[in-house]
This record gives C-alpha cells, structure tokens and sequence, in this order.
C-alpha cells in the first residue's frame, strides 16, 4: 500500500513538473540560438525512439497472451478507447468546421484518438482491488493498438486542415522508424535484458518523464515565443475544461453501464471504467511530434490531453481509494 501511495505521490511532482516547463516556456523560451549549445530536438527525437525501445523490452508478450481469454472485456475497453471516445467528439465536427474554433476541436479529436495510459491505470486497478492482469494487457494493447489507430483516425482531418507539416508517406516512416522498429527491437532482446529493465525500473520511469517534460517545455516555449494563445480565449479555455470533464463521466458511465448489462465482476467493471476512460499522455506528446504537427499548433494540441490528464489522475486516484475500502 505505501508503495502504491507513493506512486500517486510521485505522479503528483510529477503535474507540477509539468506546470513549471508551462512557466519556463513563458519566462525563459527556448530559441533557435540555443541550439548551438544543446541541440534540444534531437534530443526529443532520440529520447522518443528510446521510450518505445524501452517499451518493447518491458513489454511481457506471454503474460498478454495468458489473459487474452478475457477477450470481452478487452473488446469494451479497447472499443471504448478508439471508437467511443472519437465518435462523441466527433458528433461535434459539424459545429467547429470552418469557424475560428476548429483548431481547439481537432486537438480534441487527437486526445480521443490517443491509447489509454499504462503505469497510471495499473496503479490505480491496483489500488481498487480489480483485475490486474487484464490492467496490464489492456494497457499494453492499447499503446500497440494506438500505433495504428490513432495516425488512422488522424490523418483524414490533418490533410484536410493542413495542420501536418508531414504527407502520409512520411507519417509512416516517423511511425517505422521512431515506434515500430524500436518496439520490435525491444521485443527480441526482451529475454535478455528483462532483469536489467526491472533491476532499473525507477530510473527508466524518469528518463520517460524527462523526455515528456522537454517536449512540454519546446512546444510551450515556441507557443509564447509565436503568441500562440492569442487564439485562445479565456471562455474557450473554460469550455475546453468543461467539455473535457463532460467526455471523461460521459465514457466512465457508459462502461459501468455496458459491465453491469454484461455481467462483469466487481474487479472486470473496476479494470473496464479505470483503462477504457484513460488517454496517455506520453503517447499525446509523442504522437504530436510524429504526426509533424507544425510548431505554434503544438501547444494546442498539448492543452486538452495535459488538461484530461490532470483531472484523471486526481479524480480516479479519489475514486480507487473509495472503492479500495468497499471491496
């Protein structure tokens, strides 16, 4: 239980961390000059091909397969993740095209586009006292899934709009090169390095926050830099909270609904709830980059998934420990 404490704590630093790169960017920008010194995007670039690397060798591909039996209620959560969630804020495309607000609704659509998270949603299963093992294939399906998905789900309206600096045909060399490849290449040597990864754990946890944290503080320093908010306004940015909240309970019901028609256990409804209402923000800031989504549009695009995933945490934190004391 400390263990777990602790975690929520760190996920806590963690949120500031994330405000104080917001600050940094408005009180200390990065500029172009600064790369002669320290090359900061090749950095990020470098630091987003070994997340994923990472990823592949944590990635236990026989503990998937073990809890692929529980096949309906992965299909609700991974449903729920790439087709509930888009379709709602898609019902709204209607009313943001070709106005001045478009750009808030497609960064919506990218966070409904986004797989669910992974240390976070184990964590807080955990702590409710739900299916575990179906958290953990869960998790680690949606970020494969997302691979795929969200560039999919994506693409149609950057091509559209614009706002991708990138065609198709190099989405999917940044998606080979940056995700595919270095997953593949920690799935093959997983069975070697497993013990050092675990042994290690900790420190590769820090180097996944460093490398989000660097990008948050980029986007945000161009975003001041280009006077990027300008488009934002104060009532459009208490929408966006709103609306975000509204999504976030809207999905969470939905599946309580959906577990209990389905005659899911207590543990199956805690795990379909906590994975299948979560979207990532490690994959966000990743993805915002690999899609080429040009530099003053970044912080758009970061705003609603930082947003989304600070009122998760906390929220779902609250509601685990609640249910932890009722199993």
């Amino acid at each position: 239980m400390l263990r777990k404490i602790r975690i929520l704590n760190q996920q806590n630093v963690f949120l500031f961390l994330l405000l104080l790169m917001v600050i940094l960017g408005k009180i200390l920008p990065y500029q172009e000059s600064y790369q002669q010194v320290f090359n900061l995007d090749a950095f990020i670039n470098w630091g987003i091909v070994g997340i994923f690397f990472l990823y592949g060798l944590k990635l236990n591909f026989k503990r998937v397969i073990q809890d692929i039996s529980n096949w309906r209620l992965h299909l609700l959560v991974q449903g729920a993740t790439f087709v509930l969630f888009p379709f709602f804020v898609f019902l709204f495309y209607g009313f943001a095209s070709n106005t001045q607000y478009y750009a808030i609704w497609l960064s919506v659509f990218f966070l409904a586009s986004l797989p669910s998270t992974v240390s976070s949603s184990v964590v807080m299963v955990s702590i409710a006292k739900g299916n575990i093992p179906s958290a953990i294939f869960n998790a680690s399906i949606s970020g494969l899934v997302g691979i795929v998905m969200t560039p999919l789900l994506m693409g149609f309206f950057l091509r559209q709009s614009g706002e991708s600096t990138l065609d198709q045909s190099e989405i999917v060399m940044q998606l080979l090169l940056k995700v595919l490849l270095p997953i593949i290449l920690g799935l093959l040597l997983h069975r070697f390095f497993i013990k050092l990864v675990t042994k290690h754990s900790k420190l590769i946890a820090q180097f996944d926050k460093l490398i989000i944290l660097l990008i948050v503080y980029e986007s945000f320093s161009a975003a001041f830099v280009q006077n990027a908010f300008s488009t934002v306004s104060l009532q459009v940015f208490v929408v966006l909270i709103l609306s975000l909240m509204v999504l976030f309970f809207l999905i969470y019901f939905i599946l309580k609904f959906v577990s209990r028609k389905m005659n899911f256990s207590r543990e199956d409804t805690i795990t379909a709830t906590f994975c299948g209402s979560k979207k990532s923000l490690v994959h966000g800031s990743l993805f915002v980059l690999i899609l080429g989504i040009p530099a003053d549009q970044k912080v758009i695009f970061l705003l609603p998934i930082m947003l989304y995933h600070s009122f998760q945490l906390f929220y779902v934190s609250w509601l685990a420990n609640k249910l932890a004391k009722t199993a």
